[in-house]
């Protein structure tokens, strides 16, 4: 809500975990960077259109009205990351809150659903439940899924060995120091949405793992899924 407002401080002056909500908005306007050579530049512009501030202002305002459960703020070395775990975020948004997406380097290049962010050392993981051949290629239909309220089933990407050092990282996230934070929608759109929104599982911890060109990996969350969200992806395992 600041910054949709007039007096809203320049992007410089704000503090790092604002700087990161500012992004996030930002490119969830604009996700290739609009053309714009600042932040600042795109949210001027941004804050010229009233009505559509006004707008915006009222979707947030609905949103916090109607919230159906209650978020969990990140700890430790990642409690400024502006990430609720069990909230939802557009891909941009997880790019941008971490550290990832920048006016170099736009959420749009991003064309797999894993991502590295070095500075928050974290892994992104983003899965989709139920996917189409119409979507997804024979090599990308990933066997992603929920086996329990605190355990999930997740497949690397299909290039991904186990000696990589991709593959190392996933599988030594503890030794090494990485979080995999988990991101995982039901289907990849939505009849309202061009694109739907992902669940943030949030952290999780290596527990096995089998095979490799794709590693199949049970993470353990956490935080524990919370009931009506379970069963809603549950769901999607079967279908």
């Amino acid at each position: 809500m600041r910054l949709l407002s007039d007096n809203c401080p320049a992007y410089d002056a704000l503090a790092e975990p604002e700087r990161r909500y500012a992004r996030m908005l930002f490119f969830t306007l604009w996700p290739n960077g609009g053309g714009f050579s600042s932040y600042d530049e795109g949210l001027r512009v941004l804050r010229e259109e009233e009505a559509v501030c006004d707008e915006l202002a009222t979707i947030v305002e609905l949103g916090l009205a109607t919230a159906s459960h209650v978020t969990v703020p990140l700890e430790g070395e990642l409690a400024t990351y502006p990430l609720r775990v069990h909230a939802r975020y557009q891909r941009e948004e997880i790019l941008a809150a971490a550290d990832y997406a920048s006016l170099d380097r736009k959420p749009t290049s991003l064309m797999q659903g894993v991502a590295f962010a070095p500075a928050a050392n974290a892994d992104l993981l983003m899965a989709t439940l139920r996917k189409s051949e119409a979507d997804y290629s024979p090599t990308t239909m990933y066997e992603d899924y929920l086996i329990s309220h605190d355990q999930f089933h997740w497949q690397s990407q299909s290039s991904t060995s186990v000696d990589s050092p991709t593959g190392q990282r996933y599988l030594r996230q503890r030794d090494l120091g990485y979080t995999p934070l988990l991101f995982v929608r039901e289907t990849k759109s939505l009849p309202s949405v061009l694109t739907a929104p992902y669940y943030f599982l949030g952290p999780c911890e290596y527990l096995s793992h089998q095979g490799s060109r794709p590693i199949s990996i049970v993470w353990r969350l956490l935080h524990a899924v919370p009931a009506r969200l379970f069963r809603a992806m549950a769901r999607q395992n079967v279908s």
